[in-house]
């Protein structure tokens, strides 16, 4: 069992220092309670880093930036996999894949949460085609490769939330979509990371993406084509996956491109992608590229 349930990492008040460590309420909605201007106090870890938290300190700080629970130097290239519930599947009219479909984000698209805005780039703005994508993502906790399915949770460290952000057009353009959701602040991941031991099975999870305010996606992950053990297992077959790993695992129905009018991210807009049980709310703020 991990020594703790939810972990931060931040600057605090008091400090330009980056911390770790555990919200001190177990209940608390860490990023709902920032977007609200709330105080956040936070038991400090001796650790640096989630991968390696080390223990509970006697020291207690207040959350001045909630920054992503990894660094970028920490998630490595950014696993994504496509077309993954069945319901979004069929309000885009494919059929339920028979593999994951698997593309990349870069490092350098991992973005922090609210208040930190994602700036929609020129190519996305010209097009105005940026949309919205609600995900849970596995952050993988020891080197691993060629597991099974019925290991494959062994090798978590646990969940979070993100955002995959995306330039419609230019994925439709290619067959390839790591450049159409690979530019910078393409990935916001956030607010936790919540340990595998409080949710034993991650077909639990349910996803609500809202566009201020509006929710627009609302689905359980007991929708998902490949589960979070197969999508572990099959990603690590002849590749290994180091700890940090970071993994998004499909959106749910409710796009911003399945609607008329399209519901697209502009200038002002924001979105937050809430996951309960423990994860709480990812919120980002858009803005346009000057």
């Amino acid at each position: 069992m991990a020594s703790w349930k939810r972990l931060v990492r931040f600057i605090p008040k008091s400090s330009t220092d980056i911390l770790i460590g555990q919200p001190t309420d177990d209940s608390v909605d860490v990023g709902a309670a920032i977007i609200d201007s709330k105080d956040v106090p936070v038991t400090v870890f001796s650790g640096s880093s989630v991968l390696s938290p080390g223990e509970a300190t006697s020291k207690t700080e207040s959350i001045g930036r909630l920054l992503s629970p990894l660094s970028e130097s920490e998630v490595g290239t950014i696993r994504c996999i496509g077309l993954n519930y069945v319901q979004h599947a069929e309000e885009v009219k494919m059929a339920i894949p028979t593999i994951p479909t698997v593309f990349l984000k870069p490092s350098t698209s991992l973005a922090d949460p609210y208040p930190a805005p994602t700036v929609i780039p020129k190519f996305a703005l010209q097009d105005d085609c940026c949309d919205y994508e609600s995900e849970l993502v596995i952050v993988i906790g020891k080197k691993c490769k060629d597991v099974s399915e019925a290991d494959a949770l062994d090798y978590v460290l646990g969940y979070t939330a993100a955002n995959d952000v995306s330039s419609r057009a230019s994925q439709f353009a290619q067959t390839q979509w790591c450049f159409s959701k690979g530019f910078d602040g393409a990935c916001p991941i956030g607010p936790v990371l919540v340990s595998k031991d409080l949710v034993p099975d991650p077909s639990k999870f349910r996803l609500k993406g809202s566009k201020n305010g509006k929710v627009l996606q609302d689905c359980g992950t007991d929708d998902l084509i490949f589960s979070v053990q197969k999508v572990v297992s099959f990603l690590s077959q002849g590749t290994t996956l180091l700890p940090g790993t970071t993994i998004l695992t499909g959106t749910p129905a409710g796009v911003g491109n399945s609607f008329t009018p399209k519901e697209y991210l502009r200038e002002g807009d924001s979105f937050s992608v809430e996951i309960q049980p423990y994860i709480g709310t990812l919120l980002t703020k858009f803005e346009y590229q000057k």
